[in-house]
């Protein structure tokens, strides 16, 4: 990939919140990333609500029924809570306001600092699908999606022995495994929605554990590495 295309980093709550705030991952992640910047590259980052997200959507539910568009809205201000955080650790570095809905992005494309930091935008799809509108608005082809899991398989490693893991993946391939709708709360590698209009437009997008960062360096640099690109 080239300097002067902004990498789009999708940050999965998984690592920003997986129970409480994960201050240790946060840290090593922002060395990580300063680190990078000081290598040229530029960056947008668009948090996931994480465990936040949960357990306001599952305090709401044990009070009343909700629905899935309240529930995509509490999901929607859990992440915008964390692009705060993200944001404040790159203090020095990030454009000075979140973006919060489409808008925001002809202010993005014209912003000079390294980093852009996005929280979620509207129901219906998940932070997955900000990353890829941004991707598009902004010209970049690669979207990086860091999460607690390391590679796409063909189902759940965690639950079958025998779960296939893919190095390289079609977008048609990828798809029939995730499917076509999105559901609030959904657990997939990056979202169906979002994974239509990555196709679209021809975005390569690769799955990366977030607890090896060395490992996400070694795919920046064109090195080998372990993870799963879908193209």
């Amino acid at each position: 990939m080239e300097h002067s295309e902004r990498i789009i980093i999708s940050l999965g709550g998984s690592l920003i919140v997986p129970d409480g705030i994960d201050w240790r991952f946060l840290k090593a992640f922002s060395e990580f990333i300063v680190r990078e910047v000081n290598e040229g590259r530029r960056f947008v980052i668009v948090a996931g609500g994480g465990r936040t997200a949960r357990r306001y959507i599952d305090a709401a539910s044990e009070v009343t029924p909700v629905t899935d568009e309240d529930k995509d809205w509490l999901g929607i201000h859990s992440t915008r809570l964390n692009a705060h955080l993200i944001r404040t650790i790159f203090r020095d570095l990030a454009y000075p306001k979140i973006s919060t809905n489409r808008n925001d992005l002809d202010e993005f494309s014209g912003a000079e600092n390294p980093i852009l930091v996005s929280g979620g935008w509207h129901p219906g799809s998940s932070t997955d699908y900000c990353a890829a509108l941004i991707a598009e608005r902004l010209g970049s082809k690669y979207i990086v999606n860091l999460s607690n899991i390391d590679h796409v398989y063909d189902k759940d490693p965690r639950k079958h022995a025998d779960a296939k893991k893919f190095d390289t993946m079609a977008w048609p391939e990828f798809r029939k495994i995730v499917g076509n709708e999105w559901n609030p709360g959904m657990s997939s590698p990056f979202d169906p929605i979002a994974s239509a209009l990555a196709e679209k437009e021809g975005m390569e997008v690769v799955i990366l554990s977030g607890s090896d960062l060395g490992n996400v360096s070694r795919y920046f640099a064109g090195e080998p590495f372990e993870g799963t690109v879908i193209s």
